[in-house]
């Protein structure tokens, strides 16, 4: 049975608190993506059992509401016309949901929108980095030849040169030219400066320096920083965005980027960089004392915490983290943890799906535990586990588990002189996690018995402790009582009726406080002194057209041309205190509601609430009678 998009779009506003609560929507391939004024608005109880509706998560303060490929476009226009909203850019609901961020929020979001769209780069990288490094286990001589060189050289090109990528990215996050943003990440891995790989060989005074004002400032590159290149370009942007609006146009082309460079390079080589590189260096020492601390406890609690952090949009923070540990080490530990901690939240979804008689709920549960599996753990917590909670506190069980066991286990790796030595147990790329790992890590064997562990135990408790709730009627949305269909005609022709479309006083057309309506040039017709707020169709026809500001319709049917406008000189009030229901084309059926409106508002505003019904061409019509009847 096709879905009705009008009766899924009405429901959704309904439940959401109306079209008042909305502050933006818009929609993507699959989504509609709304950000509301008042959370506590929202019946999501309601939102969930909606025919159309496939599911609904929370992320980044935006509500997005699983609807479909091909469906979500067709809701969505339907949505726009019941809430009057105005249809927004997948960019302009992000920045409204960013605007209303805590400021703590935004400052842990900024890693992440850096380093997402720069993930392709680095996940190729690592997974060739792995495959490149693993053939030298089985084939020794492969890691004296010219091919391992060759391969080794592309597959390291995105790590030996990531404070370039996370520049660029950065430059677009925070609004810099990104061409300067390049120069910097580039400046600070210049093939002038010692590597910072290779720093350790030099003696203690070695180090050339320059000796800048007060500054003595060791020439050393920061090759695998992350923390220092993204604050760096903070201050790029900035200061290119001021000296913007404040140099003359006839010289900011060549003066702006000359000067954003010049300060930015200096305060990166003296403050920024040496202060952040030690915070940096903090950071990863933290990480890799946590993942060991306690026999294992503290990566069993990362292994718990995890999805939270995927719940609360904060887990690409860990990028840096992991970004660090491949620059300084080699070896990604916290990737082992992250696995456990996505693919225990697969085995708890899969469960989900296995054990649910709810046919809606189990379509949703099969393809989300895939994709968990595969590393996209978001629409298996959103849509299933922490929606039913229960699974979601299995999986972290699951993965707290495995992580710990992870902790336990060692890797290999290839030395300089082509033998096999055990390493920290990790990966050789970040931003892959569950099936896709594999290639990616040191010891295959370990990790498969690890994501089994992880699965495995949360799959086996939410089958024991979760238990489908009794199906219940879905919750109808709370709505206004439809108006009853009009019995009173207040326009009488030989082409048929016009009932009453408003509840009030019917008033003569000479008595409507304008005087184009009242002198007839618009046709024939009343007013009306309304009493109630929703204009109804005054007989079975087509709307013709429906004014920009939504005071005003016009409709159609049996060569009458009707009228219906609400309020006297209310265009003015663009919109505000108006929805209109219906859209130009739309059939209508007598009674049918076609506007709401908010008679204290239009009188706040200063304007009557006077109802004109015009039979606009009543001069082309035989009997045209007017008046209550």
């Amino acid at each position: 049975m096709a879905l009705d998009y009008r009766k899924c779009a009405e429901q959704i506003a309904a439940n959401i608190g109306g079209g008042s609560n909305v502050i933006s929507a818009a929609h993507c391939a699959t989504r509609l993506r709304l950000v509301i004024a008042d959370n506590g608005k929202v019946n999501k109880e309601a939102l969930e059992n909606v025919d159309g509706v496939k599911g609904m998560f929370e992320s980044n303060g935006q509500l997005q509401l699983i609807i479909g490929t091909g469906t979500v476009n067709k809701v969505y226009d339907e949505f726009l016309a019941v809430t009057g909203a105005s249809a927004a850019s997948k960019a302009d609901v992000k920045a409204a949901a960013a605007s209303r961020m805590p400021l703590w929020k935004k400052i842990l979001k900024t890693p992440g929108d850096v380093f997402v769209p720069i993930l392709p780069a680095i996940v190729a990288s690592g997974l060739m980095m792995g495959i490149v490094e693993a053939i030298p286990k089985f084939a020794p001589a492969f890691g004296q030849s010219d091919w391992f060189a060759f391969l080794d050289l592309v597959a390291n090109t995105a790590f030996a040169l990531l404070p370039v990528l996370v520049a660029i990215s950065a430059a677009r996050v925070f609004g810099g030219n990104i061409f300067l943003g390049a120069v910097i990440g580039l400046m600070m891995v210049h093939p002038a400066l010692i590597n910072a790989w290779t720093v350790g060989s030099y003696a203690a005074g070695e180090i050339p320096t320059w000796h800048l004002f007060f500054f003595s400032v060791q020439q050393v590159g920061y090759q695998g920083h992350v923390i220092p290149v993204i604050l760096a370009v903070l201050l790029m942007s900035t200061v290119e965005k001021w000296l913007h609006k404040k140099v003359p146009e006839m010289i900011d082309l060549f003066v702006t980027p000359l000067c954003t460079v010049l300060v930015t390079s200096f305060i990166t080589f003296t403050i920024i960089g040496p202060i952040f590189s030690v915070f940096e260096n903090w950071v990863l020492a933290g990480a890799k004392w946590l993942i060991t601390v306690g026999f294992g406890l503290g990566a069993a609690a990362m292994g718990a915490i995890y999805p939270l952090t995927v719940v609360m949009g904060l887990h690409h923070m860990y990028n840096v983290i992991e970004a660090g540990m491949i620059s300084s080490t080699g070896v990604n530990t916290w990737m082992p943890i992250a696995s456990a901690a996505n693919f225990a939240q697969f085995g708890a979804c899969l469960a989900v799906a296995l054990k649910v008689k709810n046919a809606k709920t189990k379509s949703v549960a099969l393809p989300s535990s895939l994709s968990a599996s595969l590393g996209i753990t978001e629409p298996a917590i959103f849509g299933i586990n922490f929606r039913f909670m229960k699974p979601f506190v299995c999986g972290m069980i699951g993965g707290a588990v495995a992580s710990l066991f992870a902790s336990w286990m060692k890797g290999t790796a290839i030395n300089e002189a082509g033998e096999v030595v055990k390493v920290a147990f990790g990966a050789t790329t970040y931003g892959v996690t569950g099936i896709p790992g594999i290639p990616a890590v040191n010891n295959v064997p370990m990790y498969l018995v690890e994501l089994i562990i992880a699965a495995g135990i949360a799959f086996g408790l939410t089958w024991v402790v979760w238990k489908e709730d009794e199906p219940k009627k879905a919750a109808e949305p709370k709505a206004e009582a439809a108006p009853a269909v009009p019995t009173v005609s207040v326009i009488r022709c030989a082409n048929g009726v016009v009932l009453q479309p408003v509840e009030g006083t019917v008033i003569a057309r000479e008595d409507i406080p304008d005087d184009t309506f009242a002198s007839g040039v618009l046709g024939d017709g009343v007013g009306i002194q309304p009493t109630g707020e929703v204009v109804v169709a005054p007989f079975d026809g087509t709307i013709s057209s429906v004014a920009e500001s939504q005071h005003a319709v016009g409709i159609e049917a049996n060569g009458m041309e009707m009228l219906i406008h609400v309020g006297v000189d209310t265009v003015q009030m663009n919109g505000d205190g108006f929805t209109c229901l219906v859209k130009e084309g739309d059939a209508v059926k007598a009674g049918q509601p076609l506007i709401r409106f908010s008679r204290e508002k239009i009188k706040a505003a200063g304007y009557s609430d006077t109802v004109a019904v015009l039979l606009t061409n009543s001069d082309d019509l035989d009997g045209v009678e007017c008046g209550a009847k």
